[in-house]
């Protein structure tokens, strides 16, 4: 092959001699038959000395297998010879070229070695081995893993329970004497004017907890179960949640340890903690202890008069009215939503008062930074006392204001309850559930979607109920708290002003009897 430098040095050379011109037109005609015979070809590889493209006489597409790694080439051969002896020869099992002739002709080839019939069969028993027998292995390993880890953790977190009752070893005997010498009362009392929470201080509450004795089982849930436990000779409540409901857990022990929630009409709580019991790892929740148990289950068994209904259905409303106003100031708390306000959430205490409980599901929201917390647990509400808006998914999650609106229509619901139980005229309902005439005993979201959305049923209103004055006017109460649109129901706080001013009406009429 020529180079066209050296022929431009020649024709430079020989503008010279006399008859230039003549040696001129044939070098320039040779130059161009040499343009003719060559083509650009893609060049990809180490041949490759610049660029992406080269000129030869053929363009080829190779691939060579070395110690079994598969190595791709392009380019083209420059030298006739070269070209015909390469292209011709057959492939092998370790090499295989094709070549062709045209502009860019090999940019899209490809080639692939010949497979022995032999070396195929060999191969598809390998894979057929590979696939079948890999994935039990794999399986094997991950669930070896799976048991190390399991055991990884529940050693660690024993550690960490370790770790700081040592780190605190030094004052560890101070608190235990301060609590043994202290009843819950004098405790709590403390935590509240010294501002560290509703609950007790941390180390105090590991003290208390490690320091409780289970006596029986009261109640069972979804989410795990409640125990009557003794300390130091006071009856406490121990909620145990399941494994499965740990976000339940840390979410109320977040908001009870984060926020004062000291009020007489809220769930007391003491102490918060994790335990190891059976080679197992239990989730403490412990709280004061009500023996009436649930509204739900007192209603089953109980009735109650005038005052007693208006007792009851003032201090729900009070805890509620509690739980949604911000407070502002070092001792304050964030205006928190229930979001699963139903009567087996709401203790009966001694004095016919109620308290609200189980805040796992609970939203908070700061106002000063307009920041809403609603926790990384995903369960929802239940579905007996659910909102339209929240059955027909109409409800704006990103606005406060509408999961106060959804706790306003459970608690009509709950003060239904209560009323069908008050006895006026000497005539009482028998306990039923919300919606109990419409709906099966454990009713489906769709069930609830048709009665609630879609028909806009409502729970009836006994009429014996309109005879009585103090359930005449919580008839009225609780259709504002069941509109269709949740702006138009009325707040926590305008019911307890309302159930107030019911109940000095009641007693302005005692009064005057």
């Amino acid at each position: 092959m020529f180079n066209y430098n050296s022929i431009t040095i020649t024709v430079t050379s020989i503008f010279s001699n006399s008859n230039y011109f003549f040696i001129l037109r044939n070098v320039l005609q040779l130059r161009s038959q040499l343009l003719k015979d060559e083509h650009e070809c893609v060049c990809e590889g180490s041949g490759c000395a610049t660029g992406k493209r080269c000129l030869g006489h053929q363009c080829f597409t190779s691939l060579t297998v070395t110690a079994g790694n598969h190595l791709y080439q392009k380019g083209c051969f420059k030298v006739y010879e070269q070209s015909t002896m390469t292209c011709k020869t057959p492939p092998s099992r370790d090499q295989i070229v094709e070549c062709c002739q045209g502009h860019l002709c090999n940019m899209n080839s490809t080639v692939e070695l010949p497979v022995r019939a032999e070396e195929l069969s060999s191969y598809s028993v390998t894979t057929l081995v590979i696939v079948i027998v890999a994935p039990i292995i794999v399986l094997i390993i991950l669930s070896a893993i799976a048991i190390l880890v399991f055991k990884r953790i529940h050693r660690n977190q024993m550690e960490r329970l370790t770790s700081r009752d040592a780190e605190y070893g030094t004052i560890d005997g101070l608190i235990a004497s301060n609590v043994g010498e202290s009843t819950l009362a004098d405790l709590l009392d403390h935590s509240c004017t010294s501002g560290s929470g509703s609950g007790l201080p941390f180390l105090v509450q590991r003290t208390v907890a490690r320091q409780i004795t289970l006596n029986e089982c009261v109640g069972k849930g979804r989410y795990g179960e409640v125990w009557r436990g003794q300390w130091q000779g006071e009856n406490v409540a121990v909620k145990i949640f399941s494994s499965r409901d740990e976000k339940s857990w840390f979410r109320e022990t977040e908001i009870y340890n984060t926020v004062l929630l000291r009020h007489e009409n809220i769930l007391g709580f003491i102490a918060s903690d994790m335990t190891s019991r059976n080679s197992s790892t239990q989730l403490w929740l412990i709280t004061h202890f009500h023996e009436m148990g649930s509204l739900y289950d007192y209603l089953q068994l109980s009735t109650v008069d005038a005052p007693g209904c208006l007792r009851m259905a003032l201090s729900i409303a009070s805890g509620l009215a509690h739980l949604h106003v911000e407070i502002f100031g070092t001792k304050g708390k964030p205006a928190i939503a229930h979001r699963d306000l139903k009567s087996k959430n709401i203790l009966v205490k001694k004095n016919g008062q109620c308290c609200i409980a189980d805040l796992g599901l609970a939203v908070m929201h700061f106002q000063d930074t307009n920041e809403l917390d609603v926790g990384n647990n995903p369960k929802v509400g239940t579905k007996r006392y659910m909102a339209p808006e929240v059955l027909d998914d109409s409800i704006q999650m990103d606005c406060f204001e509408s999961y106060k609106r959804v706790d306003i229509w459970a608690l009509g619901l709950v003060l239904w309850e209560i009323a069908r139980r008050t006895v006026s005229n000497g005539i009482v309902e028998d306990y039923k559930p919300p919606f109990h005439d419409v709906v099966p005993s454990d009713p489906s979201f769709e069930d609830m979607k048709k009665v609630v959305c879609v028909d806009q049923q409502r729970p009836n209103i006994p009429n014996r109920w309109f005879s009585d004055s103090t359930l005449t006017s919580m008839a009225k109460l609780m259709k504002e708290c069941w509109y269709q649109n949740p702006s138009a129901r009325l707040t926590a706080l305008r019911i307890k002003k309302t159930l107030t001013k019911i109940d000095n009406s009641l007693d302005k009429i005692k009064t005057d009897i």
